[in-house]
């Protein structure tokens, strides 16, 4: 594992989805929607093996795929017919920084995670023909879009695996959402989200610094848990892969993700109501927790598994913290995987 990894520019192959106009929860309209997507494996004849994989924030399907799919894996690439589709914004699907003027830049509308949830849901029944997917899944702002998910099309989720992410935000991850905001848009060069092209490098910077101080645990900058990834020090590793994964980037599309990160919130599916909207939940539920996360802590997670159910609560270790995502501990890798097999194994 290097620090190309955690790069934006992995890219990877991908297709699009043309989703047409898109009304959205803000009450404008999103239109020419074009989702980008990734599948691995196969539909089998019965359409029950599709696996849904949604992107977290600043990730790509390129990511997901190093990260989580292949044969042998729990995401079996022998087994499943696995999609892994790009939330709107993130630079790959539709996004302040690919769509034409005048609703580009700062002009891109508001998007919220219904949104990508409706979204995703013309692509799965339209376009492959899915009316249940085998396991949604995803990890941070994925699993909030897994929560929505199930929340929402109960009927069209077997199992659902949030994995480090919670259904509401919380008033602490607001706040944390709204700080990696104000890092980029501090910047003088920002100019109200009309900024030239490199201009916002300061904000970015200062970002990916926030980023890596709250993403990651104390342990592993105190006991240098980066060194097997080939850095010399502190700077070298912040610089050479959290902002080497962030400069590349867009500013206004991550400060679209961030605000559908921090306004997050599937109760508004039943008035406000929690306990209710995640009740509506009727698939096979393994919540992931990662005990040392800060940016979604245990006991947030915790709280909310205990609304569903029939959940589970799994919790997994990792001196990486939230950042484990990103497949840098092989423990927690193997751990992760037991899980989601263990889920698929059990009839829905």
């Amino acid at each position: 594992m290097t620090s190309e990894y955690y790069n934006q520019d992995v890219h990877g192959p991908f297709d699009l989805f043309d989703a047409g106009d898109l009304e959205l929860e803000s009450g404008g309209k999103l239109r020419g929607l074009k989702l980008a997507y990734a599948t691995f494996g196969k539909l089998n004849a019965e359409k029950s093996n599709a696996i849904l994989f949604p992107t977290w924030y600043s990730g790509t399907s390129k990511i997901l795929e190093l990260a989580y799919v292949g044969p042998g894996r729990a995401l079996d690439t022998d087994k499943y017919f696995i999609i892994l589709v790009n939330q709107i914004g993130n630079g790959l699907s539709s996004s302040p920084s690919n769509t034409p003027a005048p609703f580009n830049a700062a002009a891109f509308p508001q998007i919220s995670i219904g949104d990508d949830v409706r979204a995703q849901y013309r692509l799965v029944t339209e376009h492959f023909g899915i009316k249940r997917l085998a396991l949604v899944l995803g990890g941070s702002m994925g699993a909030q879009q897994s929560w929505e998910w199930a929340a929402r099309y109960p009927d069209a989720v077997a199992r659902v695996a949030p994995i480090a992410g919670t259904a509401r935000e919380t008033a602490h991850n607001r706040l944390l959402a709204q700080t990696f905001i104000e890092a980029i848009t501090n910047d003088p060069a920002f100019d109200d989200g009309w900024y030239a092209d490199g201009a916002v490098h300061r904000g970015l910077r200062a970002h990916a610094r926030v980023f890596a101080a709250s993403g990651f645990t104390q342990k592993l900058f105190n006991t240098r848990g980066w060194a097997g990834l080939g850095f010399t020090d502190t700077e070298d590793f912040v610089a050479g892969f959290v902002e080497n994964h962030f400069l590349p980037q867009d500013p206004n599309n991550l400060i679209l993700l961030a605000r559908k990160w921090r306004d997050a919130d599937v109760s508004r599916l039943a008035g406000g109501d929690l306990a209710a909207a995640l009740g509506r939940i009727k698939a096979k539920t393994a919540v992931i927790a990662t005990d040392e996360d800060v940016f979604f802590p245990l006991e947030d997670i915790e709280a909310e598994q205990k609304l569903v159910p029939g959940s589970a609560l799994k919790r997994v270790s990792s001196v990486w913290g939230h950042l484990a995502l990103f497949g840098v501990d092989p423990a927690w890798n193997s751990a992760v995987d037991a899980i989601l097999s263990g889920l698929l194994a059990t009839p829905a």
